[in-house]
């Protein structure tokens, strides 16, 4: 009877890591969607990325499958992944050139 409980805990503790991963990823595309909607058109230009449209579209659907797969754990690990990507592609590469636009990068 023990091997069956240490199945059920693995089996918990395997749901409850994936439920962080993908809530962690809904979050993620959240703070990138609320950032990227508050830039000006004109600067996604001036950095030499995609439109303002086109990254408002990629972070909307990277948190709707984030969202969408995070009651189904393991079948929706990949769109997971892809909605963790989008956004940190956001985050490290847009948003660092609008900080270097406006002088606010680092003097190293």
């Amino acid at each position: 009877m023990p091997e069956f409980a240490a199945v059920a805990f693995a089996f918990e503790v395997r749901f409850l890591v994936y439920l962080v991963i993908t809530l962690g990823a809904a979050l993620l595309s959240v703070i990138a969607l609320t950032h990227c909607a508050v830039q000006k058109p004109d600067a996604f230009h001036a950095v030499g990325t995609l439109s303002k449209g086109a990254w408002i579209g990629i972070l909307a659907i990277s948190l709707l499958l984030s969202l969408l797969f995070s009651q189904r754990p393991g079948s929706g690990l990949i769109f997971t992944l892809v909605a963790i990507a989008a956004s940190l592609v956001y985050l490290l590469d847009v948003r660092t050139g609008f900080k270097d636009l406006r002088g606010g990068g680092s003097s190293y």
